[in-house]
């Protein structure tokens, strides 16, 4: 309830969602007056709306460096992911296990022994931050000796050219969900062939997301019945949705927010980690703080002896609001696949909490938060019945 009520509440958990951004806000409102029309629909509200659904698409491929037609719109980041796993659906697929759970999930279900061969891994890990060397699977994927199956490529246009370019090689699918406006991406030099986004990881609207398709490369609509999309994603348009992601997408090219998350935040994010391995015995770091080797606004701490809800609940009390992992696995008494996949150590996995920042955050957030959490800490190591 103080989330309603408490105008001092310290919010770090930008990792799962960032507030919507005040001229997002406003885009919208506007939005729901002037292009409330179906977007697909031939008169001239129609027209106005497509044009500015075509406005965001500009925007997402000159931010990424990618041509507009390689952009396709969905409801979100598993939808996105959801789709490219299932287009290589009974071929070989190659993931990890650090990987969201849209990914692992559906690499396990549709899996098969079929070639070519799909790599799908994240850019930039979700829970820890840990950003991944593309590169290497890039060149592990170039090496692949894996032959091309017909029935992917079997369609052809209306000028009777096949659809798809047949290369020799498997395929690379990057989820990019964390890494928008985080860092700089360049979609070209990371030689990925799809890749996802989300719209409510900027200051978007929840509920948007998009997905690159670079041309040339095979894929099966997880969603049909209609031609939105060129085909590849079938729907009634969630205009005002995709006008707020352009929104935001614009406070992103003018603010040039990786530059900014690259020395403020990474500054606010160090110096939580130096103050909490400093003043609160038996914690460690699960975030590699070396530069480059993780986002800059993602820190993940385990606390020997002290349960990772538990914490979470005490600082939610305090109006601090952190999270133990994935959004996407709250309610699962499990501990972190990720993090149990990195050490294999469950009393690490359960203790750990996970503090993501925006660019709103300031020191004062930081000192509150230690003002609060050694004395959360020892209160929950004091009464634990594992030996601190």
């Amino acid at each position: 309830m103080y989330a309603i009520i408490n105008a001092k509440m310290t919010y770090l958990d930008y990792a799962a969602t960032s507030p919507l951004l005040p001229e997002v806000r406003e885009a919208m409102h506007r939005a729901e007056k002037r292009f409330f029309a179906n977007a697909s629909a031939l008169h001239t509200p129609g027209h106005l709306a497509m044009n500015e659904i075509e406005r965001t698409r500009e925007l997402l491929a000159k931010m990424i460096g990618a041509e507009p037609d390689e952009i396709v719109f969905t409801s979100g980041a598993s939808e996105s992911n959801n789709a490219v796993i299932r287009t290589f659906e009974g071929h070989q697929i190659e993931t990890s296990p650090l990987e969201h759970h849209s990914i692992i999930e559906t690499a396990r279900e549709y899996k098969g022994d079929k070639l070519p061969k799909l790599y799908s891994y994240m850019q930039a890990n979700n829970e820890t931050g840990e950003i991944l060397d593309l590169a290497e699977v890039v060149r592990r994927a170039a090496k692949d000796e894996s032959v091309d199956c017909p029935e992917m490529f079997d369609k052809k246009n209306d000028w009777g050219k096949p659809l798809v370019t047949v290369r020799k090689g498997g395929y690379i699918h990057s989820d990019l969900t964390q890494t928008l406006g985080k860092i700089p991406i360049d979609i070209k030099k990371l030689g990925v062939d799809y890749a996802t986004f989300s719209a409510h990881k900027i200051g978007g609207p929840v509920g948007v997301g998009a997905l690159y398709v670079r041309r040339g490369v095979p894929f099966k609509p997880l969603i049909i019945g209609g031609n939105q999309e060129n085909k590849r994603r079938g729907g009634t348009y969630n205009t005002v949705g995709i006008i707020g992601f352009g929104a935001a997408l614009e406070y992103v090219l003018r603010e040039k927010t990786w530059k900014k998350y690259d020395k403020e935040v990474r500054r606010l994010r160090d110096g939580l980690a130096k103050r909490i391995l400093t003043e609160i015995p038996g914690s460690s770091l699960n975030t590699n703080l070396t530069y480059g080797a993780s986002l800059p606004n993602i820190l993940n701490v385990s606390f020997r002896a002290a349960e990772g809800e538990s914490i979470q609940l005490y600082l939610d009390a305090e109006g601090i609001v952190v999270s133990t992992g994935s959004a996407c696995a709250a309610g699962d008494t499990k501990p972190s696949h990720v993090l149990m996949a990195k050490t294999g150590d469950a009393e690490v996995a359960h203790s750990s909490i996970r503090f993501s920042f925006g660019l709103e955050n300031t020191k004062e957030d930081i000192d509150k938060v230690m003002e609060v959490l050694p004395g959360i800490i020892n209160r929950l190591q004091q009464i634990s019945t594992i030996q601190s």
